[in-house]
Parts: structure tokens; sequence; C-alpha cells
């Protein structure tokens, strides 16, 4: 009986000296990684930012110089359009109602 127990206790001891040295080599390899994202991840986002940067202020800047003046200049032309759709129309109601009936 007391074989069995000093067996169980030696194999508890060398699952526990296991288990230490792939904790260890875990604790490692997250360090590992902590290093590899500090080093090689944070310059990637860094860059990126720059990148959404330059982007946003190229889109403020086409925007501004290119979008709103083309919205402006189709503005006035289809009031103008309307404009003159709407004086036309009143010319011919005018002209109409000089003796003509409307259908």
């Amino acid at each position: 009986m007391n074989t069995a127990r000093d067996v169980a206790i030696i194999v508890l001891a060398v699952e526990s000296i296991v288990i230490g040295v792939l904790l260890s080599i875990l604790v490692i390899q997250v360090i590992r990684l902590v290093k590899m994202l500090r080093h090689e991840v944070l310059p990637i986002l860094s860059s990126t930012q720059e990148t959404v940067r330059t982007v946003r202020g190229t889109a403020s800047f086409v925007s501004d110089h290119m979008v709103q003046p083309v919205v402006k200049v189709a503005s006035y032309t289809a009031g103008a359009r309307q404009a003159v759709r709407t004086l036309l129309r009143g010319c011919n109601r005018n002209r109409r109602g000089t003796g003509e009936k409307e259908a």
C-alpha cells in the first residue's frame, strides 16, 4: 500500500514540474507576443492613423474646392431653369386666356 502511495506522490510531483515548465513557456510566449505587438503593430497603427488623416484632409479639400462649387452651379442652373419654365408657363396661360379654351 505504501508503494502505491509513493508512486502517486512521484507522479503528482512530476506532473507539477511539467505544469510549471509549461506555464513558464506560456509566460515567455506571452512576453514575446507583447514585445512583437509593441515593435511591429504599433508602427503599423501609427502609419494607418497618418494615412487616415491624409485621406480626411484630401476629402475635405476636394469637398471645399470641387464638390461645393459644382453643387452651387447645379443649384443655380436648376433655379434658373425652373424660373424660365415658370415664366414660359405664365406666358402660355396668358395666350390661352385670350380666346382659346383650355381642354
